[in-house]
């Protein structure tokens, strides 16, 4: 992932001397466990275990001759302490053993960031909610005016949402928390089980029931669906802020900040422009799913078709998905938001958003529902082509003007009705005020 989306906790996890930390970390590992069942001399595991380390530059041109990253990381960690104690690192082993277990590891890592993210982005949804449980603004459907609702209830919605997203994500963890030191095709002939148990013991994994020269690649796909949902979450929720910042609605809109501009061009433009990105890249997010899927289906025992893939698409999607967890808790955090335009909006119409009411109001007078709906809708529709009041209109009729008063069609256009469950959505998450 590019420096322009890469916050520096989850580079960290993602960088080169992370990997070969995990790597050498495995490797010691395993001769730590050889040591105490007597197939290694104390004084080799002492400088495996005390001196070992790897050179990257050394790394590097070792594989411009072997053209295999493993082997030249092997031959830097021999070299560093000597042929004697250098013979017995790697032993057993195959490359997937180190590199998907230590890729674990890694996993582990970026969850921890990712699910400090989710709870720090939960934390600024519970407070719009609460600050907004009453706050009345348009409910839309198909883009057009529908019934009134709260700001809070959407707000509350996403963190509902939010918090399944929390539970996939520990799922996925939970799946990829396993490693493998099966050797070559995954049989235990030149690595003892016990060692496999040991090493994934000490690295906070299980090891994984039963692998092949690789651990299974639906695991993986789980992890990279599971980042691909969350970030479809978050599309939604930007691309709700986008419409409620449009020039029309102006109901809410992302921070802007002194000294930032809009457009080159245009110096009134204030562009959601974080909303926009986090658009952008969850497009990005469900390609990278995709790949992983493909990765699932390897030829026998392994292939190296899944590598090359997943040296992208692991660390570009951890480090998306925590770009875009912390730009929606920026955007979020400083959202300007407007009841005054939610009102003006919510009149936009001349009452014609309580039309539903007006019809239940007529059904209840014993008016069946096609005569009470079509007389609502001509009412509704007058108010709406001619810019007057919904309540003229339904007065100017007749058989309305019968059945309802003046009274009661002010009550009937309030928006509080719409409002009175609103607690009981909150209480329903746990986020009673």
């Amino acid at each position: 992932m590019i420096e322009r989306y890469s916050h520096p906790d989850m580079a960290k996890v993602w960088s080169i001397e992370n990997r070969t930390d995990q790597w050498l970390r495995v490797e010691q590992l395993v001769c730590q466990a050889r040591f105490e069942r007597g197939e290694i001399p104390a004084e080799a595991n002492e400088l495996i275990q005390g001196k070992a380390s790897y050179d990257l530059k050394r790394m590097d041109e070792l594989e411009r001759i072997t053209h295999h990253d493993m082997v030249a990381f092997v031959r830097s960690v021999q070299e560093s302490i000597g042929e004697d104690a250098g013979r017995y690192v790697h032993v057993g082993l195959t490359s997937t053993d180190v590199v998907d277990t230590g890729l674990s590891v890694q996993i582990q890592q970026a969850c921890d960031v990712l699910e400090k993210d989710v709870q720090t982005l939960l934390a600024t949804l519970e407070r719009l909610a609460l600050k907004y449980k009453y706050t009345p603004i348009m409910g839309r459907s198909h883009g057009m005016h529908a019934e009134p609702t709260s700001f809070g209830l959407k707000m509350a919605l996403w963190i509902d949402e939010m918090r399944r997203n929390a539970c996939r994500l520990e799922q996925a963890r939970d799946t990829m928390r396993v490693g493998k030191i099966s050797g070559a095709v995954g049989t235990h002939a030149n690595v003892d089980p016990e060692i496999e148990e040991f090493v994934c013991e000490k690295l906070g994994l299980r090891a994984a029931p039963i692998s092949t020269q690789t651990l299974q690649r639906d695991r993986h796909a789980h992890f990279m669906a599971t980042l691909a949902v969350i970030a479809s979450s978050l599309e939604k929720f930007a691309t709700e802020i986008r419409h409620l910042q449009r020039t029309e609605v102006g109901e809410a809109e992302e921070p802007f900040e002194a000294g930032q501009t809009g457009s080159s061009a245009m110096p009134h433009k204030r562009n959601p422009r974080l909303s926009e990105r986090v658009c952008g890249l969850s497009r990005v997010m469900r390609g990278y799913a995709l790949a992983a899927l493909e990765d699932v289906a390897l030829w026998h025992e392994r292939d190296i078709s899944h590598s090359s893939t997943e040296r992208i698409i692991l660390p570009d999607g951890c480090l998306a998905l925590d770009y875009m967890l912390r730009t929606m808790n920026r955007v979020l955090s400083g959202l300007v938001v407007k009841p005054e335009r939610m009102l003006a909006n919510l009149n936009m119409l001349h009452g014609v958003v309580n039309s539903e009411r007006v019809l239940h109001a007529l059904m209840d007078t014993g008016l069946s529902r096609t005569d009470a709906y079509y007389l609502v809708q001509k009412a509704a529709h007058e108010a709406m082509d001619e810019g007057v009041s919904f309540k003229e209109r339904l007065l100017a009729a007749a058989p309305i003007r019968e059945r309802l008063s003046d009274g009661q069609l002010d009550e009937l256009l309030g928006y509080e009705y719409h409002l009175r469950h609103v607690d009981t959505a909150f209480r329903r998450i746990g986020l009673d005020s």
